[in-house]
């Protein structure tokens, strides 16, 4: 195989980069990019890590066990930011795919009548019991999903629910135990608890925010100071992973088959594939083709690391009182991501980037996020928790 970008003084400063990954299906990217041999194609060779808990994974890239990760946005700044774990510099390199998760409710739930946000919220106003709710990850893309998509439903998430943290693969089995009433989480959990029979599809994570990022490729900011040239060789890898992910529904049958290994998801073939391919069901007899589901490339744009992007994790950690006082939203993110690097790694790879920075979103209840002001966008906000400086 002919390798790019191994030459001279753009040689990779590390061959050997120790890439860690939780089993979700998003993972695709970086586990195919390995498979595929792309790695070796740009001169670096990819060490799959496979994680249990997401927690343990920040602790792993914080101390240097792995070098690299498949990380959660919100994870990645809550430690830029030191929300629950002393500041660490980060690195944002590239987003790994975009869309695909998913706010799954349990069959009691749907027993009594609930079936979607507006009857959810109906019933726990009747009260009687503190609903529960999972998420994966304290700061994470799916708590802030989840609490985004309560509040839009008049659902204060502090106040009115009880919320825990649940590793993403004991999502289906706590469900289906009665341990809670729903959870978010990223694919293919929510299909799980759809198919064993335990939960129904609340909420595709693309109903809440359409085109929305997903995990991003992460690492240090030492890493990717210390190793420009090595990470500049990884992007290229996962964004023609990315666009042979994309290419075809063969290449996703054949990406199904090898998540299913035990050492990648281990999950059934056919629970990875349907996601995959946009295939929808809920559980309550509804099955639709979704037009925008999880991607991995769409001509470059699922992977373009938009500063917007990061500034809307920050936001909502400042909405619920994660960050005690306003950051400079902008100016972290644009430390944070890496887009120097990321468009060297795009004109290698072949891959179009776009020319902005930031782009403009209109989430499910008609706010629009473009970067452009941050704090007023928190303020608009009915149902929020911030902790006011010097309050």
């Amino acid at each position: 195989m002919a390798h790019a970008y191994v030459a001279g003084s753009d040689r990779p400063e590390q061959t050997v980069i120790r890439a860690g990954f939780m089993p979700l299906t998003d993972c695709a990217a970086l586990v195919m990019a390995a498979v595929l041999g792309l790695d070796e194609k740009y001169g670096v060779k990819l060490e799959l890590c496979r994680q249990h808990s997401w927690s343990g994974l920040r602790d792993r890239l914080v101390q240097g066990d792995i070098d690299v990760a498949h990380a959660l946005y919100g994870l990645l700044y809550g430690v830029e930011n030191g929300i629950g774990n002393p500041p660490a510099r980060m690195a944002v390199l590239m987003n790994l795919s975009r869309n695909g998760q998913a706010i799954t409710l349990s069959r009691a739930l749907a027993r009594q009548g609930v079936t979607d946000l507006a009857t959810l919220a109906a019933a726990m106003r009747r009260g009687g019991r503190r609903h529960t709710f999972a998420h994966t990850f304290p700061t994470g893309d799916h708590a802030l999903f989840l609490y985004y998509w309560l509040a839009a439903g008049g659902i204060d998430p502090v106040r009115d629910a009880q919320v825990v943290t649940v590793p993403p693969s004991q999502m289906a089995a706590n469900l289906a135990a009665g341990h809670m009433d729903g959870f978010c989480a990223g694919e293919p959990w929510s299909t799980r608890a759809v198919l064993d029979g335990s939960g129904f599809l609340a909420a595709a994570s693309q109903d809440i925010w359409p085109d929305h990022p997903g995990k991003a490729l992460g690492t240090t900011a030492a890493f990717a100071d210390a190793r420009p040239h090595a990470c500049r060789s990884l992007i290229a890898a996962v964004l023609e992973a990315g666009r042979w992910l994309d290419a075809s529904a063969e290449h996703r049958d054949a990406a199904a088959e090898v998540l299913s290994s035990p050492a990648y998801v281990n999950a059934d073939r056919h629970t990875i594939a349907v996601r995959l391919h946009g295939e929808y069901e809920n559980g309550l007899g509804r099955r639709w083709l979704d037009p925008d589901p999880l991607c991995f490339h769409a001509d470059g744009e699922a992977s373009f690391p938009y500063l917007s992007d990061g500034m809307w994790f920050m936001t909502q950690h400042r909405r619920w009182g994660l960050l005690r006082e306003d950051v400079d939203y902008g100016a972290t993110a644009a430390r944070v991501h890496r887009i120097g690097l990321y468009r060297e790694a795009a004109v290698l790879a072949g891959v179009p980037a776009p020319s902005g920075l930031t782009r403009r979103s209109v989430l499910m209840d008609g706010k629009v996020w473009d970067g452009g002001d941050p704090e007023a966008y928190i303020a608009s906000f009915p149902i929020r928790r911030p902790v006011l400086a010097g309050a």
